[in-house]
């Protein structure tokens, strides 16, 4: 990759974050990079932030207000329902390309069916290894097949 494919890929999941902390609710531009330091460990620049509102704004996707906030007064963005409903569907189809990243690296706990990511339980029965979410859901189901009450509800 490019340093400008880089460049281009990060401000691209930058933008991405900024709708998510506008989603959550109504933000001025500093309070979006003092979030994105915060929460992403990142320097995010204003070059970046204040255009993206400003086209946002223009296609009609958020508003703003002014509003005083300690000696200064700034402009508070907030999602407008188009961009709302743009923000469900960008998160809906993130979520699909993120499950379909994941999915071969998912485990199913034999006793409740959560799936587990990371980490897990894992223990030896019969001679096989079965993961659980958590050591409380390997005892119930060892009690439970130990006293006969249920088969395994997955494998």
């Amino acid at each position: 990759m490019t340093s400008t494919e880089v460049d281009e890929f990060v401000s691209d999941f930058s933008r991405f974050y900024i709708l998510m902390i506008l989603y959550e609710g109504a933000s001025h531009g500093y309070n979006i990079i003092s979030r994105f330091r915060k929460t992403l460990g990142k320097d995010i620049s204003p070059s970046l932030v204040y255009p993206f509102l400003q086209n946002l704004e223009k296609r009609g996707l958020v508003r703003y207000t002014v509003v005083p906030i300690g000696e200064k007064e700034r402009k508070v963005y907030e999602l407008t329902e188009k961009g709302r409903e743009l923000c469900r569907r960008l998160f809906k189809r993130f979520a699909a390309l993120v499950s379909t990243a994941i999915e071969p690296s998912l485990n199913i706990c034999a006793h409740c069916g959560c799936k587990v990511y990371e980490g897990g339980h894992v223990e030896v029965i019969n001679g096989k290894e079965v993961t659980f979410c958590c050591k409380h859901c390997a005892l119930s189901y060892k009690r439970e097949r130990k006293e006969g009450k249920e088969e395994p509800l997955f494998t």
